[in-house]
């Protein structure tokens, strides 16, 4: 079984990851290697950011390494939270507070007018050198309210285009179906099966 090591420390982002893997891959992520440094997303983009983090891990882990950032883009908001959308209410800031602000920014815009989408990017790379990158995305709408108690993140706010729940009500087997990062993923399991 090949080892793949997430860059984060995001329970939620290693558990997602690995159930769209499947079985042929270990999946672990930074608590499996406590001399990881904590890496600064500096980047404009999600793809600096991947990288980035990408790049810093695989310089000090033998093992192949697999970074993402990943947010949600308003168009109302032009483009925002974008790559600060975990950050969005600030540096300290939870998923509630990240909502909270969005639903503040989006007070008063019409259901028609709520259009976005959730953008991923996975960077690979082993000893310091990029080896491929991996973008997915997801279209979608942004509700008046919170729905659903599942996922985490915005996903009590998104609606994903062609359908009428929130992707915490749909459940991890629909979202990680049709995510941003299941797109990405399903572009990265060709390109790992193709090196194999």
């Amino acid at each position: 079984m090949r080892r793949l090591l997430i860059a984060t420390r995001n329970m939620h982002k290693t558990k997602e990851i690995s159930s769209i893997l499947g079985d042929s891959y270990q999946v672990v992520d930074l608590s499996e290697a406590p001399g990881a440094p904590e890496v600064e997303e500096t980047g404009s983009t999600f793809v600096e950011n991947s990288t980035l983090k990408a790049v810093a891990i695989s310089n000090v882990s033998e093992a192949l390494i697999l970074a993402d950032d990943s947010g949600l883009e308003v168009d109302a908001l032009q483009g925002a939270p974008g790559v600060y959308s975990a950050r969005y209410a600030g540096p300290e800031a939870d998923d509630r507070a990240n909502n909270d602000k969005l639903l503040a920014a989006l007070h008063g815009v019409p259901m028609e007018k709520r259009t976005a989408r959730f953008r991923c990017v996975m960077v690979v790379a082993r000893a310091g050198v990029v080896l491929g990158d991996f973008e997915g995305s997801v279209e979608g709408r942004i509700l008046e309210q919170a729905a659903g108690t599942g996922g985490f993140g915005y996903d009590p706010l998104f609606v994903p285009e062609g359908y009428t729940e929130s992707f915490a009500e749909l459940g991890p087997g629909i979202k990680n179906g049709l995510s941003h990062r299941a797109c990405a993923m399903e572009k990265l399991v060709d390109w790992l099966h193709g090196t194999e």
